[in-house]
């Protein structure tokens, strides 16, 4: 294409022409929309003088409120504007902050419209200064919380419905542990007995679990177990060993017979997919005649060993090696001890959430030997007296303890001399 003579200058003339067409549109509304943004805004503007007169307001917050201009310009302070709770909130804390500060963002309050309703909205303010530093006015934007206001209700009431909720399933899984242990203990002729149930957590339903009952005369028997897991589960499997332990020391009271009885109903009782199984120590305990103490004979299933506190202030382990959990294989075998408990003797059992409770030493547990220097601390001691002082040790642990913790103590009394004084060191 061929351009005539002077056609280049034409050309660009047409060209400036037609941007400059295009601008005058484009800053035409750039000037019209800074206006009705500020009047039509999804917000509230205003702008009040220093005494708190306002001084402009957009007609969104007009329109929100149902105020003509004329009567709110000039005429209403920002504070006629709130309820009496937020004019007391402003004159005390909102505006003293905002002249110390210059500026105060996001304080919920909530403005009363003109047909005494209450619109609730969170708050921004600004003072804009002179050249001087001096205070010239204060703009303040106002946003419509009512859907805030409303999922925070609807959040608040959740909260306390789960409130609720977690409560009532505490009291449930405490009303269901309370049906898994003794409400109260068999009393012994001649026996000492004291137990404690510790719960780690108010909200999980654990699995350890405890007895103490008669057989025969001069014949009675004990055990004291702990479930794998935690949960509906765990208390189904607990309250069939407590139920199998009792039936089957009826039956045959030998310890490691009754283990064997127990392991056959969890094998055969559960899925392979859903294996449960436990620890578990069972013992038969048989007076020797009144006064003189007791002969223990003890199995344990993969249990945490007892200890014994003796009248001569030493204190050991009560070993049952070998003893394979309870409920994994069909052909488990137990182990078992005899103890003879004689006057001043205390025999403890307790499950592992003592010995793996985690200490202040980083990823420390407690562990058997400290429990066993704490004994031998403890020795000789009465069977309340170890379970206090037990009771008072896993309360020290706090968050550190994280299963629940059962304990079974059985001590024979010292006897009296004539005059009334122990026959032995001090007993706690």
């Amino acid at each position: 294409m061929t351009v005539p003579p002077g056609g280049e200058e034409a050309c660009e003339s047409w060209a400036a022409g037609d941007r400059d067409q295009e601008r005058l549109p484009f800053s035409a509304l750039l000037a019209d929309s800074a206006e009705d943004l500020y009047e039509n805004a999804p917000c509230g503007y205003l702008s009040t003088l220093m005494d708190g007169r306002i001084a402009k307001v957009n007609g969104t917050l007009l329109k929100w409120l149902g105020y003509r201009r004329e009567e709110v310009v000039g005429h209403k302070q920002f504070s006629d504007l709130l309820t009496i709770g937020g004019k007391l909130y402003h004159e005390t804390h909102f505006s003293p902050l905002l002249r110390m500060q210059g500026e105060v963002s996001g304080v919920a309050l909530e403005l009363k419209a003109a047909d005494g309703s209450r619109l609730p909205v969170m708050v921004t303010s600004t003072v804009k200064q002179d050249g001087d530093g001096e205070p010239l006015l204060v703009r303040t934007t106002l946003l419509d919380a009512r859907d805030r206001r409303a999922y925070e209700r609807e959040l608040l009431r959740a909260r306390r419905d789960a409130d609720h909720e977690r409560e009532r399933l505490q009291r449930l899984a405490a009303t269901l542990q309370r049906t898994l242990i003794p409400p109260a203990l068999e009393p012994v002729p001649g026996l000492e007995v004291a137990a404690r149930y510790h719960f780690a957590s108010p909200d999980e339903l654990g699995g350890d679990f405890y007895d103490l009952f008669p057989l025969s005369p001069g014949r009675w028997g004990f055990f004291i177990g702990d479930v794998r897991g935690k949960g509906a589960g765990a208390a189904v499997v607990t309250s069939l060993a407590r139920y199998t332990l009792r039936a089957a020391a009826v039956s045959d009271p030998v310890p490691a017979t009754v283990l064997a009885n127990l392991n056959t109903a969890l094998t055969r009782g559960f899925q392979e997919d859903e294996p449960r199984f436990c620890t578990v120590i069972f013992g038969l305990l048989t007076s020797e005649g009144e006064g003189t103490g007791f002969h223990v004979v003890l199995a344990g299933g993969g249990h945490p060993p007892a200890v014994l506190l003796r009248a001569d202030g030493s204190a050991d382990h009560v070993p049952t090696p070998g003893g394979q959990l309870v409920g994994v294989v069909p052909d488990a075998q137990f182990a078992t001890a005899t103890v003879e408990l004689g006057p001043g003797d205390t025999l403890l059992l307790h499950t592992d959430g003592l010995t793996e409770a985690r200490t202040s030493a980083a990823g420390g547990r407690y562990g058997d030997e400290a429990l066993l220097d704490f004994a031998r601390h403890l020795a000789p001691a009465s069977a309340p007296g170890v379970v206090e002082e037990l009771t008072a040790l896993l309360e020290g642990f706090g968050e550190g303890l994280d299963d629940d913790t059962a304990l079974l103590a059985m001590g024979v009394p010292r006897g009296e001399h004539p005059d009334g004084e122990g026959t032995g060191a001090e007993r706690r």
